[in-house]
């Protein structure tokens, strides 16, 4: 699948969106990309997955790990394609950690997936849990890279899509100061 397939999947799906949101991140933006309209269709989302993991040439691993909530869905769809298994880290008192009896062991072959990846902020923490663990981190995936990647995770990562959408602080965003109204998508921020 080239660049332009990918993009137009996205585009189709209704996944990019324009307007004024705050990110994750506590950044605005001028466009959103919006991961669940590509979930909602499964066939869709595990083609993506596919081509991501094709993107690991023959990967070898015992383990995909994901950080909630994008990354829980794409951590299943991969470990069902790789016949492994899949655990994922969810924010208990605001610090991705694992929880519901998820264990990862010392030497396991890790996958690393999440979906939009704007400041790096929960792919970092992922990496840290799996490092601590001290299992060895195989790869890290990403449906999308927003930060067209200018993000350093301390280890090379893959994404299916690379784009340089703009996002601005609080203090300095253009379109507060139009006035424009804030809306805030995503799991984190409702």
């Amino acid at each position: 699948m080239n660049k332009n397939e990918i993009e137009n999947i996205f585009r189709e799906c209704g996944a990019l969106l324009t307007g004024h949101f705050l990110l994750s991140s506590g950044r605005h933006s001028d466009a959103y990309l919006e991961k669940f309209r590509i979930f909602e269709r499964p066939r869709l989302h595990s083609k993506l997955i596919a081509e991501l993991l094709e993107r690991f040439d023959g990967i070898n691993v015992d383990t995909v790990v994901g950080p909630a909530l994008g990354g829980v869905i794409m951590a299943s769809e991969a470990a069902r394609q790789l016949n492994c298994r899949a655990v994922f880290l969810e924010k208990e008192n605001n610090i991705l950690t694992l929880r519901r009896g998820f264990i990862l062991h010392p030497g396991e072959k890790t996958l690393i997936l999440d979906d939009i990846m704007t400041t790096g902020g929960s792919v970092k923490e992922a990496i840290d849990i799996a490092q601590k663990a001290g299992t060895r981190i195989m790869g890290v995936g990403l449906l999308a890279d927003r930060a067209g990647g200018s993000v350093d995770l301390g280890l090379p990562y893959k994404s299916l899509m690379k784009v340089d959408l703009p996002t601005w602080s609080a203090s300095s965003c253009p379109l507060c100061r139009k006035n424009i109204e804030l809306v805030k998508p995503g799991s984190r921020l409702q």
